[in-house]
């Protein structure tokens, strides 16, 4: 029987300079196997690693087929020791295998969970709620002199490779740091178990050396001699479930710890450079070349000078905080000085780009793929959009088949919580034609994608079955109105017509007002721009129609006797149910039964004031209340002898949104001013909030434009108000008040 000798290659997950000794390290060796820590059962997975298509970053995606939910993920950059060593092995030749607990014993709570790693925290859903993490690292820099373990190890290890000794020394470290541990966490413990095991099997199998590339903090453990009988009992009933394995594409930004990953690194953008410029002594030239080519493409000038001032800048400060050679902060900060001029909130405009990259990973086409992730891949080169990680505009026309089949996809996603792009702006400025989006890729879009595949295998299908679920949930009519909105608008037939079906239903149950009024905009919405997607809007219209005629026989019943906060609830619904009447034209019967409900409004006695105050400019502006009627009405409204709190109230429900009128409607200014002269010194005061509330409406220039039509084109207006010396004396008093709230001053503008 074969016992081949072993040797271990403690790492750090994503660290280039950790990845060249290694690859070095190999070399030398030539293992007639490599292990690697890693899910067991993914081992099959691993050789696709080295095909040409496989584009780091990417992803291991592992989850179980009874709860897609609990998914995994293993990413592997460019500069990832373990992928470097995978593209070693197939290149040589050698076996290559994962020696970890498999996936399916993963996905269970995890025991001891504040136990992970610091230097190779598993990434996945288990440590991303780690309570308490080792910092081996840390403590080695402690001892060095340095602040921080990711300084101590980049100085060390990463930007300046040495295959030979460092390994070892690697391992003497950390089994003195381990000497001082209590006890593993059982997980922790069946891990290594599980890793000793698979070790021992390879040296019986194999004939030659084997190569175990790991974290840095396993090493110990897994060199130690240990009877199989204790690693196999503590292994004993371990809970598996049956898992579905893949590859998908990560992004370089997700690599970095501060995205919430526990075995990122700081800056990837910089470690992919090391990676890159291994073995050169011109890194920090290449990277303030890097820099300066980012400044110039965002219209910055960069002059050749400023960055040898830069570099010798650099190289100052590395010596001064003895480094052996300039890392990325040196550079950052000799950029911040020579390039940016001391300001270092100029670094913002370079920094994502820089450290993070806009890297996305790409995957083999015939990769075998999770339902879901496999159809958007078809869906996004149907639709030629390549998924980045930075941020990036897309206007859509959908007047065009190609525009309208990428708004029915992002709107499909959307619908999966895929919020691959986020809807800026629906180009209803501009007419209904267009969309503009933002997008931007996110890794954990390839979990939720596998979490819906309870609802279908498509996009489609998994979008469809999810609204209908949401339809069967929903408990208001305007949350039905807006889940019907969004099945139309992704173009999901059998979600429309559930949708239709439990919408006509509730709403033949409905006699709550606000739920009503609620619904309409939505549905006003998809029929007044479902004309670019081709929607049939009949069946829709009809149900339009009859929820416009219930809420205005609601809505006289709905404004009595309201509170502050349901009053301006009620006031904020009925302003945009008015503008959704007006965007789709119903017939005149509708609209009277619409207007018939906010005269009832104004009518009613134990309408509150806000609310009727709202009623009275919503029929000023549709033509049903002529502007000498609406003179009078506020006259009254607010006469001497209507109690203040109810003039407030109505004058707000009226002006909050129409105070422009005041500027070329005399009569409203005369009603307006006669209340403002009637109110006591205390009063008045009491009523600035309300008065500011009303005025920030206006614009300077509408501003001015009002005062002149107050005091006369003649009128000056430094810092306050000058009232004309033939001026009545009550205007003067009031408009030395009012003056501040219209110009803008004292910070209330």
């Amino acid at each position: 029987m074969a016992l081949s000798d072993v040797s271990y290659f403690g790492v750090r997950h994503h660290g280039p300079g950790s990845a060249d000794s290694l690859v070095q390290a190999l070399q030398e060796l030539k293992p007639v196997a490599v292990l690697i820590e890693g899910p067991a059962d993914a081992s099959a997975l691993l050789p696709l690693l080295a095909r040409p298509e496989m584009q780091p970053p990417v992803a291991l995606l592992c989850y179980p087929e009874d709860d897609p939910a609990s998914t995994s993920f293993w990413p592997f950059a460019e500069f990832s020791p373990e992928y470097q060593a995978a593209l070693w092995a197939v290149g040589n030749n050698a076996a290559l295998r994962f020696i970890d607990l498999p996936s399916s014993a993963r996905v269970a709570p995890v025991e001891g969970a504040e136990n992970v790693d610091a230097d190779e925290a598993e990434p996945g859903v288990d440590n991303e709620t780690a309570q308490h993490v080792r910092d081996p690292i840390g403590t080695l820099a402690q001892a060095a002199g340095y602040e921080d373990g990711e300084s101590w190890w980049s100085d060390i290890i990463e930007q300046n490779p040495q295959p030979g000794p460092i390994f070892a020394a690697i391992s003497d470290a950390m089994t003195t740091l381990r000497a001082g541990e209590g006890p593993l966490a059982e997980f922790e413990a069946r891990r290594e178990a599980h890793m000793r095991l698979e070790i021992t099997a390879a040296r019986k199998e194999f004939d030659g050396p084997i190569a175990v590339v790991c974290g840095a903090w396993h090493v110990p453990a897994l060199q130690a001699t240990r009877p199989q009988k204790e690693d196999q009992a503590l292994l004993k009933g371990l809970a598996r479930r049956k898992s579905t394995m893949t590859w998908a594409p990560w992004t370089g930004p997700r690599l970095a710890l501060g995205f919430g990953y526990g075995a990122g690194v700081v800056a990837p953008g910089w470690c992919k450079h090391l990676w890159r410029t291994r073995g050169r002594h011109d890194a920090a030239t290449l990277w303030l070349a890097m820099i300066a080519a980012v400044l110039r493409g965002k219209g910055h000038m960069v002059s050749t000078a400023s960055l040898i001032e830069a570099e010798r800048l650099a190289r100052a400060l590395a010596a001064i905080r003895e480094r052996p050679k300039p890392g990325f902060e040196e550079l950052r900060d000799a950029a911040i000085a020579a390039l940016f001029n001391g300001e270092a909130l100029l670094w913002a405009l370079v920094e994502a780009e820089l450290l993070l990259g806009a890297d996305v990973g790409e995957i083999p086409p015939d990769t075998p793929l999770a339902p879901l992730i496999e159809d958007l891949q078809r869906n996004q080169k149907a639709a030629r959009l390549k998924p980045e990680a930075l941020e990036r505009e897309l206007s859509v026309d959908l007047r065009s088949e190609s525009g309208l089949f990428r708004s029915t996809l992002l709107h499909r996603l959307t619908v999966l919580g895929v919020h691959w792009g986020k809807l800026t702006d629906s180009g209803r400025s501009r007419g209904t034609f267009r969309e503009r989006w933002a997008l931007s890729w996110e890794p954990e879009y390839a979990v939720r994608l596998v979490e819906n595949l309870i609802y279908g295998p498509t996009i489609e299908k998994a979008a469809n079955g999810r609204l209908i679920q949401m339809i069967g949930a929903a408990t208001s009519l305007d949350a039905l109105a807006g889940l019907v909105q969004g099945a139309i608008t992704a173009n999901l037939s059998e979600a429309s017509t559930a949708g239709l079906v439990a919408l006509e239903e509730r709403a033949a149950h409905s006699s709550e007002c606000l739920e009503i009024l609620a619904s309409v905009p939505p549905l006003a919405d998809i029929i007044r721009y479902g004309e670019a997607r081709k929607t049939q809007t009949a069946r829709l219209s009809g149900l339009l129609e009859r929820l416009i005629i219930e809420g205005g026989i609601a809505l006289a019943y709905a404004a009595r006797d309201l509170d502050d906060q349901a009053s301006t609830t009620l006031v904020g619904a009925m302003r945009k149910a008015d503008e959704a009447i007006r965007l789709v034209e119903p017939g005149e019967d509708v609209l009277d039964a619409w207007r018939s409900g906010l005269a009832a409004v104004l009518d009613g006695s134990r309408s509150t004031a806000l609310v009727a105050g709202c009623a009275a400019h919503l029929l000023y502006e549709a033509g049903h209340l002529s502007a000498d009627a609406a003179a009078g009405l506020i006259a009254r409204r607010l006469s001497p002898g209507t109690p203040v709190m109810e003039a407030a109230g109505f004058f707000e429900g009226f002006f909050s949104t129409a105070s422009q009128r005041l500027i070329y409607d005399e009569a409203l200014r005369r009603a307006v001013d006669a209340w403002l002269q009637s109110l006591d010194e205390d009063a008045f005061i009491a009523h600035l909030p309300l008065l500011r509330r009303v005025f920030s409406h206006l614009d300077s220039m509408e501003r001015r434009r009002l005062i002149e039509a107050v005091l006369g084109r003649a009128a000056r207006l430094p810092a306050g108000l000058t009232p004309t010396p033939d001026g009545d004396a009550a205007w003067r008093r009031h408009l030395e008040r009012l003056g501040p709230l219209l110009t803008g001053e004292n910070g209330n503008g």
